[in-house]
């Protein structure tokens, strides 16, 4: 696809490309970075109890999170491997860099624990009930 900013690249959009090239991104942080891929199992399962007991509000919520919190740890991992290809080194500067976005990443994941435990806690005795939704 040709950057309009840059004038590179071949000309034509190709929304297709596009979604494959999302795709591609996800399947290689999920099969590399095992952060990734916790997150998501976590999630799925959270997110399957929601769509059982039909708990709509619930499960856009769950899905909000997780989205968010694999936002944030794609960033800090492309950031993270940016940074060591410019500076393979140890370098202060870089050193910061890396900090800030796990900090980013971790902010993240605590808003992505607090909601998952909240919701895990409320699905929890009704799916140990066998009842459906509450």
């Amino acid at each position: 696809m040709r950057n309009k900013f840059l004038g590179t690249g071949t000309p034509g959009w190709h929304p297709l490309r596009k979604v494959a090239t999302v795709f591609s991104g996800l399947r290689y942080a999920v099969f590399y970075d095992a952060a990734v891929a916790y997150k998501l199992v976590l999630s799925a399962g959270v997110l399957a109890a929601a769509f059982a007991l039909r708990a709509w509000v619930d499960a856009l919520l769950i899905l909000l999170v997780t989205v968010l919190v694999l936002i944030a740890e794609l960033a800090n991992t492309a950031i993270e491997a940016l940074c060591d290809f410019v500076e393979t080194r140890h370098d202060e500067r870089i050193k910061v860099i890396k900090d800030i976005a796990a900090a980013a990443a971790g902010l993240a994941i605590f808003a992505w624990f607090v909601v998952l435990a909240v919701e895990a806690a409320r699905f929890w005795p009704v799916l140990a009930r066998g009842a459906g939704p509450a």
